[in-house]
């Protein structure tokens, strides 16, 4: 059986470790799976940890912008991920990002640079220019909390809107009394998800 991949992507001002103690928790569930949780390549303006892309001076008008700027550090560390994970398939490899890792994870599929086996995007946004040119129709998982101060859950709403029109697979999730985090129930929900996805890209 090829071995598949789940690669966490974490938010601005993180490290890859933020994330990682989700691996453990999902492996009973995830037969011939690896974990993979790097740290985004660019040190963080304000402090310890990690970012894609900067956030400084950062408007609705010029975030497409960043986002295309930073594909090729980002796509680099994937590469590298594969490489290291014997992994030649980006079709036994799913993204799973938190807030700016979201980002990211979402315009890796919806440029059309990577034919993935699906994306979970927790607390995020798509900010991928148009036109959406994805180039496998990978599911997408959008779970959001309603109570979340730091990026708007309609944010959410309008990517589900925008995956939808470019013939993507689309579910969501909105969770009341949630802030900007990963809940329990949004774990499970991933998980079960990225279950499904892994079994109907082959084995």
């Amino acid at each position: 059986m090829t071995k598949k991949l789940v690669i966490f992507l974490h938010g601005v001002g993180s490290n890859g470790d933020d994330l990682a103690g989700l691996g453990p928790h999902w492996a009973p569930l995830l037969p011939a799976t690896a974990f993979a949780a790097p740290d985004a390549p660019f040190r963080f303006d304000h402090g310890p940890g990690f970012q894609w892309f900067s956030l400084d001076g950062v408007t609705a008008q010029n975030r497409g912008e960043r986002v295309r700027e930073a594909r090729a550090a980002f796509d680099k560390t994937l590469h590298g991920l594969l490489s290291a994970h014997q992994i030649t398939q980006p079709e036994k490899v799913l993204l799973v990002g938190f807030s700016q890792g979201s980002i990211m994870a979402l315009d890796a599929l919806a440029s059309g640079r990577w034919p993935l086996a699906g994306v979970v995007a927790f607390s995020g946004r798509l900010a991928t220019p148009d036109p959406l040119m994805p180039v496998r129709n990978a599911p997408v998982l959008l779970v959001h909390g309603r109570a979340d101060p730091v990026i708007p859950w309609e944010e959410t709403e309008s990517a589900a809107l925008r995956l939808k029109a470019a013939g993507m697979s689309v579910e969501t999730l909105f969770e009341s009394g949630v802030g900007h985090t990963i809940s329990g129930s949004g774990a499970q929900r991933a998980v079960n998800f990225i279950a499904r996805c892994f079994n109907n890209s082959g084995h």
